[in-house]
């Protein structure tokens, strides 16, 4: 064989190995052990999740029935508001050149002719008492004898205060108060009218204030300082959210302010805003938290605000792993290759997408090779659902991109998992669990009416989805 002929030999062998080896590759038949690629798997590295912990804010209401606090007043209220018995001069005339000044004894009473009325409108509260009042004049001596007149007449006591809570925790009523006859009480003697009321009313001014006293009295009798400390001790006992998973809610309040006073037709109740921290517990219920004493009555604020917990939903990486698996077998094949198996891990703030794949025709269970992808999550907290975002492949490999492309274009755009149903399965778990009945005539009514995408974690067994839930939870008392 001449020198010539050697190297076409060479070139011609050459060139039947690297076509061969291009071939094999493209099959999927070359360098497909399970070890392969191992130096380019990303560490498992879950997230370390954070407390679910946040500011938030309880109003803690308590309710009194207008009409047993009307009841309490009209029991310190006497059946007979005034007597009168004064003498007046009643006759001015004159008889031929005299004139004739004669005295009349004026006497009767004002009763109380009905119950207390009690009814609120805005932050005040307004009461009214009908009262009846008889009087009648008399001659006060044998000349006058025979003059005589009497009159009745009805009226409405009515009577607005605002109630206010001072640092002491007491009840001061501002009260505005005055009445007004249907008719006013006049007497008519020998053609004269007499008004009568300036002998009626100072008494019942001075029956006013004492209803005022007693009103006052009774506002305190209410205790809203017991109470305030009784709300305060309950909001710290820990309140179970959900029962699976098993979830709670751990309230440690800080501080208390005075949120006013509203009235209805037939409810006065006073509202305070007791502001801390909502931490939510997975697992086992917390140990709690010993209840501080009740402070002193911070600044005072319109209303309560919103009562907001963090909630989270957790969606398992079987999950991701079978939604990748669904999506990948929606593809045509390549290559005759196939992917054999899906795994699914968090590392350093990633989603790490492993897929083993092999030739189609292997029979061997273990065969073929992993590549691995990287992504991120991408939460839409409206539509309840997580997708995959970013997707990045790790081992480069020109020969597998005929396959690895598709794939990646799939996963990006057809993976998602829908947390909806978690979601609304453990808000209404809270909401069932947030309305109950306490101790000491204390109940608790809760309901969380929105959420919104606070963080997103990958720890070892599941994405978490942190949301922070609002609405309102109440500590009341009364009606």
């Amino acid at each position: 064989m001449t020198s010539t002929s050697i190297l076409r030999h060479r070139r011609d062998r050459s060139a039947t190995t690297r076509s061969a080896c291009a071939g094999l590759a493209a099959l999927g038949l070359l360098g497909f052990g399970s070890s392969s690629f191992a130096a380019d798997k990303p560490p498992v590295s879950p997230d370390t999740v954070a407390p679910f912990s946040t500011d938030s804010r309880i109003s803690a209401t308590v309710e009194f029935g207008l009409r047993t606090l009307a009841s309490d007043i009209e029991a310190d209220i006497p059946q007979r508001l005034a007597t009168i018995d004064e003498q007046v001069s009643c006759v001015h005339r004159r008889v031929l050149f005299f004139r004739v000044n004669a005295n009349c004894d004026i006497y009767g009473y004002v009763n109380r002719s009905g119950p207390v009325s009690l009814y609120g409108r805005g932050d005040r509260v307004y009461g009214s008492v009908p009262i009846y009042g008889a009087l009648e004049g008399q001659g006060a001596n044998r000349f006058t004898a025979r003059i005589h007149g009497q009159t009745e007449a009805s009226a409405t006591i009515e009577a607005g205060a605002h109630p206010e809570l001072t640092k002491d925790w007491s009840v001061d009523l501002n009260f505005s108060d005055g009445f007004h006859w249907s008719e006013p009480p006049v007497m008519h003697v020998l053609g004269r009218d007499i008004q009568l009321s300036k002998y009626a009313e100072p008494r019942i001014h001075d029956q006013l204030a004492r209803v005022r006293e007693r009103a006052l009295a009774a506002a305190r009798r209410l205790d809203l300082h017991g109470k305030a400390e009784a709300a305060w001790q309950h909001a710290f006992t820990p309140v179970q959210l959900s029962d699976d998973p098993p979830m709670w809610l751990q309230l440690t309040p800080q501080s208390v302010a005075f949120a006013g006073v509203r009235a209805s037709s037939t409810v006065l109740s006073g509202s305070l805003q007791l502001s801390g921290s909502a931490a939510t517990v997975v697992g086992r219920a917390p140990a709690g938290v010993t209840p501080t004493p009740l402070p002193a009555l911070g600044h005072e604020v319109s209303e309560p605000g919103s009562f907001d917990v963090i909630l989270p939903v957790h969606v398992g990486y079987d999950v991701l792993k079978d939604k990748i698996a669904q999506a990948i077998a929606m593809l045509p094949p390549v290559a005759a290759l196939s992917v054999r198996d899906v795994d699914v891990y968090p590392s350093a703030g990633k989603l790490v997408v492993g897929l083993r794949i092999a030739k189609g025709a292997d029979s061997d269970p273990s065969a073929g090779r992993w590549v691995y992808l990287t992504a991120a999550l991408q939460v839409d907290a409206d539509g309840h659902a997580v997708r995959l975002t970013g997707l990045g492949v790790i081992t480069n490999d020109e020969e597998l991109s005929p396959m690895i492309d598709p794939i990646v274009a799939q996963l990006q755009s057809n993976v998602s998992a829908d947390y909806g149903v978690a979601y609304q399965n453990l808000l209404n778990a809270a909401n069932g669990k947030l309305t109950r009945p306490l101790k000491d005539g204390f109940r608790m009514e809760g309901h969380l009416d929105s959420a919104k995408l606070e963080k997103v974690y990958l720890p070892a067994d599941g994405i978490t989805i942190a949301l922070r839930a609002s609405g309102q939870l109440k500590l009341l008392y009364g009606m």
